[in-house]
């Protein structure tokens, strides 16, 4: 939940590691301070959007449309993710992960390369002996399944919005 709440506010994947590994670093030295009878996720992510804005401060780059409200909606919105029944960041985690596991040995091979492991299409092509052309079929074809998994598992809508 840290990686997809700085993955929302960040879009700098080097950036985002080094946010990450951060606020590991602050909460593991400020661990005695957490109130552990309260959800733990929710101070975290304030530890981590103090350190955003602290990054963009630093980088006089703070885009003009955020502030601590827009960081506490997003928290928010993460928030109303994690208590709703059924409908937990880490089930829809569980269901993805179950129907990747559903998938041919071909689709779930080209999904965990290019998704799971970070590969480029060309670095999964020469893993999976085949053309990029053909890796990239491979691709559409084994997303799709899993949006229809996920779809079936009320993770996606019929629209294949994320619920």
């Amino acid at each position: 939940m840290l990686l997809a709440f700085l993955r929302t506010i960040v879009d700098d994947p080097a950036t985002i590691d080094d946010l990450y590994q951060e606020t590991m670093l602050v909460a593991w030295r400020r661990l005695e301070e957490v109130d552990l009878s309260k959800p733990f996720g929710p101070w975290l992510r304030g530890v981590a959007g103090k350190l955003v804005l602290a990054h963009y401060r630093k980088q006089k780059a703070l885009p003009s449309f955020w502030s601590e409200e827009v960081l506490a909606h997003i928290e928010g919105q993460f928030r109303a993710i994690s208590i709703r029944a059924g409908d937990t960041w880490e089930e829809k985690i569980i269901a993805l992960h179950e129907c990747v596991e559903a998938l041919s040995t071909a689709h779930r091979q080209a999904i965990r390369g290019r998704y799971f492991r970070g590969l480029s299409v060309e670095e999964l092509a020469d893993l999976l002996e085949t053309s990029v052309d053909a890796c990239k079929k491979r691709l559409v074809r084994a997303r799709k399944l899993l949006a229809e998994c996920l779809t079936r598992k009320k993770v996606f809508s019929a629209s294949g919005d994320f619920q």
